[in-house]
This record gives C-alpha cells, sequence and structure tokens, in this order.
C-alpha cells in the first residue's frame, strides 16, 4: 500500500499554469484588498481625531471670546451664571466636558457638579501664555482629546481659561459607525478582484489548454528544437498576410539574410509567381516554383485554431538536387530513347540490306549499308571532334536521335567546337537539353522542313550556346514571360499540377543565374535562344 501510495503521488499532475496565477493572483488582490482596508481604517481614525479637535477648538474660541464669559469670571459667582449656560453649549455640541477655570486650574464648570472647585486636570501652560492649544489628555473621565484656550480682559490678561473635549470612548463609536462603510468597501473590492482573477483564469486556461509552467516550458522548447533541427521549410503567414514564424531551413531556402518575423510577404522580394501564392493564401500541394537558385516543392495550406481562419502554414522542400538528378535521368532516358531508335532504324536497315542480297542485288545493298553507315558515322565523328565535353557530346548525339525518330533534323553548327569548361556537367545538361527539347517541340509546330540548329563554342572566357529553331516563334508581346515558372504554348493536360510543363525554360533561367551568364530570346518566326556563361577553366577552343 504505501508503495502503491508513493506511485501515485509521483504521478500525479502539478497545478497548471492558470490556476498557479489564480491563487497567486487572489492572493495578490486580498493583500491589497486588507492594506487599503488598514489604510482606510487610520485614514478614518485620523479623520475622526481631526474632527474632534475641529469641534473642541470652535467651542473654545466662542466661548473663550463670550463678553457673558468675561462678564462672569468677573463676577462674585461665576459657576452660578456659566454652569447652565455651558451644560446647555455642551449637550448641543454633542462633546463630553467643557470646563471654565481661573488661572490657577480651579473649576468654575464640569458636567459633573462634584468636580466643580477642584483643580482642573490637563496642561494649561501654553493657554496662560495666551495660546490656544489641542492635546489628547487622561483626565477625569479618561482619555480625551481637548482643546484649551485663555480668556482675555481688555488689557490682554489672562483672567480665565476654557477647555472643551471629546473623550475617546466617544472617538471609537464613531470609528466604529464608519467601520461598515470601510469593510463593505473592502469586500466589494475583495469580490470584484476576485471575479476579475477568475475572468483571466479561464482565458489563460483556455489560451494554455490548460498546461502546467513546466509542461509549456517543455512544448517551447520542444517547439524550438523541431523549427531549427527540421530539414523542411516552415512559414506561417497570419491572414494580413504578415510572416509570424520562419524556421532555418525556410530562410535558407528562400535566400532571407534576416528573420522575416512581422513583414509582409511582399517585403520579402520573392519571386512574383511565388509571391503571388503566399499573398493568395490558395491552397497548393506540392508546387514546384523556381526561384534565384533553388526549386522548391511549396504546399500551403489554411490554418483554423478553434474554427476560425488565421491564415496559412506553407512548407517548403529543396527540389534543386532532385531536380538535377531528374535532368539527368531525363539525359539518360533520351540515351536510351535514341539507342532503341537507332537499333530500330538498324534493323530497318539490315532488313533492306539482306533483302536486298536476296534479290541478288548485292552491289546495291552494298553500296546501300555504306551510305547509312558513313551518314551515322559523320555525324558521330564531327559532335566527338568538336565537343571535348563527353556528357555535352552524348547529349547533342542522343537529342539528334530522338529529334530524327519524332521528324526534325537537328543540326550541329561548324562552328561548334567546345573544349574543357569547367562548368558543371549537371548544369549544361540542363540549359543544353532544355533549349534542345523546347526547340524540337516547337519545330513540330511549323512546316516542313523541321530543323533545330545547335552551337556551342567557346569565345574568349565565355561559352556560348546558340539554339534555333523552325517553329512559328515565340510572340514579341510574350518574351517577357517566356523565362517565368508555368509559361508554356504546349498543352499542360497530361502534365500533373505543378509538376508539368512550363518549368523547363524558368530551370535554365535559374541555372544560368546561378553560374552568372546571361540569357537572350529572338522573338519568331522561328524562336532563337541564346546563352553565354563563364568559363571555370582555360578553354581548349576558341571560335
Amino acid at each position: 500500500m504505501p508503495k502503491s501510495g508513493s506511485s501515485s503521488v509521483r504521478g500525479r499532475r502539478e497545478p497548471s499554469l492558470a490556476r498557479r496565477l489564480l491563487v497567486l493572483q487572489a492572493l495578490v488582490v486580498a493583500v491589497v484588498v486588507l492594506t487599503s482596508a488598514v489604510v482606510a481604517w487610520a485614514d478614518a481614525r485620523q479623520a475622526v481625531r481631526e474632527e474632534a479637535a475641529a469641534r473642541t477648538t470652535a467651542v473654545v474660541e466662542a466661548l473663550r471670546t463670550s463678553p457673558l464669559v468675561l462678564d462672569a469670571v468677573r463676577g462674585p459667582d461665576p459657576t452660578a451664571v456659566l454652569q447652565p449656560y455651558v451644560e446647555r453649549l455642551r449637550t448641543g455640541a454633542g462633546i463630553a466636558f467643557i470646563t471654565v477655570m481661573a488661572p490657577d486650574r480651579t473649576r468654575y464648570t464640569h458636567p459633573d457638579p462634584g468636580q466643580i472647585g477642584r483643580p482642573f486636570v490637563g496642561t494649561i501652560a501654553p493657554a496662560l501664555a495666551g495660546r490656544t492649544f489641542t492635546e489628547t489628555y487622561t483626565g477625569t473621565l479618561g482619555p480625551s482629546v481637548r482643546t484649551t484656550g485663555p480668556v482675555l480682559d481688555e488689557g490682554g490678561d489672562v483672567v480665565a481659561l476654557v477647555s472643551a473635549g471629546i473623550t475617546v470612548d466617544r472617538i471609537g463609536h464613531d470609528l466604529t459607525a464608519a467601520l461598515p462603510g470601510v469593510v463593505g468597501t473592502a469586500l466589494a473590492a475583495l469580490a470584484v478582484g476576485a471575479a476579475g482573477s477568475w475572468a483571466l483564469s479561464r482565458r489563460v486556461r483556455r489560451q494554455t489548454h490548460d498546461l502546467s509552467a513546466r509542461e509549456i516550458g517543455r512544448a517551447l522548447e520542444y517547439h524550438e528544437a523541431v523549427l531549427h533541427a527540421v530539414r523542411e521549410g516552415l512559414l506561417l503567414v497570419d491572414a494580413e498576410r504578415r510572416v509570424q514564424l520562419a524556421n532555418d531551413e525556410a530562410r535558407r531556402l528562400l535566400a532571407l539574410d534576416e528573420d522575416p518575423t512581422g513583414r509582409r510577404v511582399e517585403e520579402l522580394e520573392l519571386p512574383a509567381e511565388l509571391t503571388e501564392l503566399l499573398v493568395g493564401q490558395a491552397q497548393a500541394v506540392d508546387e514546384v516554383h523556381v526561384t534565384g537558385t533553388r526549386v522548391l516543392v511549396v504546399n500551403q495550406a489554411a490554418t483554423r485554431p478553434g474554427g476560425r481562419r488565421a491564415g496559412t502554414v506553407v512548407t517548403l522542400r529543396d527540389h534543386t538536387d532532385l531536380q538535377a538528378l531528374t535532368g539527368e535521368l531525363d539525359s539518360v532516358r533520351a540515351f536510351a530513347e535514341s539507342l532503341r531508335a537507332q537499333a530500330h532504324e538498324a534493323a530497318n536497315r539490315l532488313h533492306t540490306t539482306v533483302s536486298l542480297v536476296e534479290l541478288g542485288r548485292s552491289s546495291e545493298a552494298v553500296e546501300f549499308a555504306t551510305a547509312q553507315l558513313e551518314s551515322a558515322q559523320r555525324l558521330t565523328d564531327r559532335v566527338v571532334a568538336a565537343v571535348e565535353e563527353p556528357v555535352l557530346a552524348a547529349l547533342l548525339l542522343g537529342k539528334a536521335a530522338a529529334a530524327h525518330e519524332r521528324g526534325v533534323q537537328l543540326e550541329i553548327d561548324p562552328v561548334t567546337a567546345v573544349g574543357a569548361t569547367g562548368l558543371p556537367a549537371g548544369d549544361l545538361v540542363t540549359i543544353v537539353g532544355n533549349l534542345v527539347d523546347n526547340g524540337v517541340d516547337a519545330a513540330l509546330g511549323g512546316d516542313p522542313p523541321r530543323e533545330v540548329q545547335v552551337a556551342v563554342w567557346t569565345e574568349g572566357r565565355r561559352l556560348e550556346i546558340r539554339v534555333e529553331d523552325t517553329g512559328p516563334g515565340i510572340p514579341e508581346e510574350h518574351v517577357p514571360h517566356v523565362f517565368q515558372r508555368g509559361w508554356t504554348t504546349k498543352d499542360s493536360g497530361a502534365a500533373p499540377a505543378g509538376l508539368g510543363r512550363g518549368l523547363g525554360l524558368a530551370l535554365v533561367t535559374q541555372t544560368v543565374r546561378r553560374l552568372g551568364g546571361t540569357l537572350a530570346v529572338r522573338p519568331g518566326p522561328g524562336a532563337l535562344f541564346e546563352v553565354s556563361l563563364p568559363l571555370r577553366a582555360p578553354a581548349g577552343v576558341t571560335r
């Protein structure tokens, strides 16, 4: 049993942050209200004492300047004249005592007649000096707040003294009367503070999901760890199109030098297509976007905390390396297709040659086979002799075979002469392969003869690439949009959304910019694309 109990204690969940705040706020409110009540009580006590001093001073001032009092103290029997008068005044003023006395303290009046003729108990020295003063003193009626002042004759001499006082017990009764107001105010303040604390606690509980401070801290630590460790870019954009969160990978993929938190999407200087997507906040699934140096796969979905739309969550995946591999795969596939086409063509030629031999036309068979062999070998020899870059040479031969099978003649311009370029082979495949594919597709849309002419040469310290086709060309008004992602003149129905047409030229643009080159296009009829790239190694051949 003890073991089970201790286990239960260890597994008990600590109080939530909202509950801790409620307790803390309740304590703070209670302390503030209690302190305020004590201060209010002290203020009330001081006010009652000041009010008592003011009342007694007013009575003393009225009596000491009264001609009746001055005449009575000069007469043969001051008590007979003053006692009834003073008692009526005392009762009406609601004070404890009024004493008129001789300068030697002998009382002329007193609420207790038995005290008349006896010496006054209290301080009189300031009054004998001609000054009215107030003090708290314990006399025959107990502790009291009393005011004492002189009665002066025409010459300014002190002929009598007047003292009026209110007992402390009476002051206590007045304080007791003020107590319900103080207590009521304190209770009202306590109730308002408690209600406010409870309302705030409920709000905190909803916003923190009733988690404890330790759980919130742990969640924040995990949150930060995930944001910095995940290899996928993450953006949170609110309903006002302001970035609320961007992890390290997102900043790297978007080439953001500073933390974009709080900035509007339009201020990030992203590509127009990507900016339009983020601003529109429409749902996106695996959309490919090309930035200055990267190919990104973008997903975007709306966030709905509590059922309300609060912006979007955007994830970014780096597709650059995969796109390069895809380009190389496309090149290999093109090579394979060209080999298949060549094998098919070779089979047809072989059958033709065999048939000629069987028909007894050996000379025609030899002539036919020799002519076909020379034609194929001539193209191979020219490309291999002019292009030292093996990947580029293989690409041109493969593209030539694939174009021939599609009914397009791929011509290698005689100016073609390329030595070692020092440029990445994958980048050359991306640039030349996409431009040739684009040219072949364009030539198929034109009138015969359908041709694509390719020229690659080095001039000075630059590699020049020119691809020209006999297609319908590019309308002049479309030239500014040719290299944007999604622009195409082809049917995109067969392509998956976000990954289909309109990406090749955008990739060419991105690669050329990354290599520090330039790209130009001439409008139709017959489009002409020209690329100029700086070499990274001494050129082998110059034009």
